[in-house]
C-alpha cells in the first residue's frame, strides 16, 4: 500500500462499526508480520467498543509516523493529492490533468480541460497563506482552545496574523457539514447572545464586559437563534437562522432531513411546520430528556447534550463576535467529528478541504 492509499484507508477507521472494527482488529493482529513498527494490534483492545481501540490509534499513528514526520509541503501534497483526485480540477471539475512541476514547496497540475494550472490549496481558504513550517503549531493550538495571543506566542507570530489564521484555518470546517441524515434525527435550537465583538464604533447600546449575559432566555431580540440536528450516528448539522421561522428552518434543512427520516422536537411551533409541509414524521417528546416509556428511543437527548457542550466550549473565549458565529460553530463541529482521529494533521487536512464530513465523498 502506497502513502496516498494509506491515507485514504487511515481516514475511514473512524467510520466502522463495532463488528467492522472486530475484524479489522483481528485481520491486523495476524498480519504483523512484516511491519517494522514491532507493534502488536491485537493486544489490550477491545474492538466491540463504540470507540476505537486505544492500541489500534496507537499503532495507526506509529505506522503513519513515516508520512507526518516529513516536510510539511512534502505532506500538503499529499493530501492535496487525495482531494484533487476525488473533486478534480479545482476550477472546472475536470479530471483530465497531468503533474506541472513544484512551486513555493508544493507539487502543481495543469488541467486538459482548462489549460489552467493548481495545487493542493488552489481556491481553499489556505491558498497563499505563508509560513508553512507554522501551521502544525497553530494547528495544535487550536485544538487546545487557547486564545489568540497564546496562540500567537506557541507560532511565533503576531497577535494579528494568529487572528487572521484562525478564521482562515475555520473557511473549510465552517463549511464541512453532512450532506444527508440517517433514521431519527434531534432538532432544537438553542441561543446565543448577540456580540460586536472587535467593532469600536457605531454601537446602538453600551460595550458589554467579556461577553455579557442576556437579559432573557430564548426567543429575544438580542439572542441569535442557532438550530442544530444530530442523527444516532453522530452526524451533526448546525445553522445561524436569520429568524425562527418555518421558512428559514427549511431553507437550512433543504435536503438534509427527508421524509426517509423521523424527526423528533420538543414541539416547537417552526420545526413542526417544516416538519408537516414537508412530508415529514415528527415525533414531539413531552418533556426534555424524559421519553415515554412505550418510546424510550423518541427523545432529543442528544442535540440538547451537544448544545451544553457547544456552550461551554465557547465559555473560553468570552463572547463571539456574531459575524464569526458560523466559523465557531463549524470549529466545534469539526472537533467533534474527527474524534479519536483528530490530530494537528487532519486539522490541516480539515482546513484544505479534507474535513470529517468531505471524506463521506471521497
Amino acid at each position: 500500500m502506497d502513502d496516498l492509499e494509506f491515507l485514504r484507508w487511515l481516514r475511514g477507521v473512524g467510520k466502522l462499526s463495532s463488528a467492522q472494527r472486530a475484524r479489522a482488529v483481528a485481520a491486523l493482529s495476524d498480519r504483523v508480520d512484516g511491519d517494522k513498527s514491532g507493534v502488536s494490534y491485537g493486544t489490550g483492545i477491545d474492538a466491540s467498543s463504540d470507540s476505537i481501540g486505544e492500541g489500534v490509534v496507537e499503532a495507526l499513528q506509529l505506522r503513519s509516523d513515516s508520512l507526518v514526520g516529513r516536510d510539511r509541503s512534502d505532506e500538503l501534497s499529499q493530501a492535496g493529492r487525495i482531494k484533487i483526485d476525488s473533486q478534480g480540477c479545482p476550477h472546472c471539475s475536470g479530471r483530465n490533468f497531468v503533474s506541472w512541476g513544484r512551486s513555493h514547496g508544493l507539487a502543481r497540475y495543469r488541467c486538459k480541460d482548462c489549460a489552467r494550472t493548481f495545487n493542493a490549496l488552489t481556491k481553499t481558504p489556505m491558498a497563499r497563506l505563508r509560513k508553512k513550517e507554522q501551521w502544525l503549531s497553530h494547528a495544535r493550538a487550536m485544538l487546545e482552545g487557547v486564545s489568540v495571543a497564546k496562540a500567537a506566542q506557541a507560532c511565533d507570530i503576531h497577535y494579528t496574523t494568529a487572528f487572521r489564521w484562525r478564521h482562515r484555518f475555520l473557511g473549510a470546517p465552517a463549511a464541512d457539514k453532512p450532506k444527508r441524515m440517517n433514521g431519527i434525527v434531534e432538532a432544537d435550537e438553542t441561543f446565543v447572545l448577540e456580540s460586536f465583538k472587535g467593532r469600536r464604533s457605531d454601537l446602538n447600546r453600551e460595550a458589554r464586559k467579556r461577553g455579557g449575559k442576556a437579559k432573557r432566555p430564548g426567543l429575544f431580540f438580542e439572542n441569535i437563534p442557532i438550530l442544530v440536528a444530530r442523527d444516532r450516528h453522530g452526524a451533526t448539522f448546525d445553522a445561524v437562522l436569520p429568524q425562527t421561522t418555518a421558512a428559514a428552518i427549511k431553507a437550512a434543512f433543504d435536503g438534509l432531513i427527508t421524509p426517509a427520516n423521523r424527526l423528533v422536537c420538543d414541539g416547537g411551533l417552526p420545526i413542526r411546520a417544516f416538519a408537516r409541509k414537508a412530508n415529514i414524521r415528527c415525533h414531539v417528546v413531552p418533556a426534555p430528556g424524559k421519553p415515554l416509556p412505550e418510546a424510550p428511543n423518541i427523545h432529543i437527548n442528544n442535540v440538547n447534550a451537544y448544545h451544553g457542550r457547544f456552550k461551554e466550549w465557547m465559555r473560553r473565549f468570552h463572547g463571539v463576535a456574531t459575524k464569526n458565529l458560523p466559523s465557531y460553530l463549524g470549529w466545534k463541529r469539526a472537533i467533534e467529528a474527527w474524534g479519536t482521529q483528530i490530530t494537528p494533521e487532519n486539522w490541516i487536512f480539515g482546513a484544505i478541504g479534507l474535513g470529517p464530513y468531505q471524506q463521506e465523498t471521497l
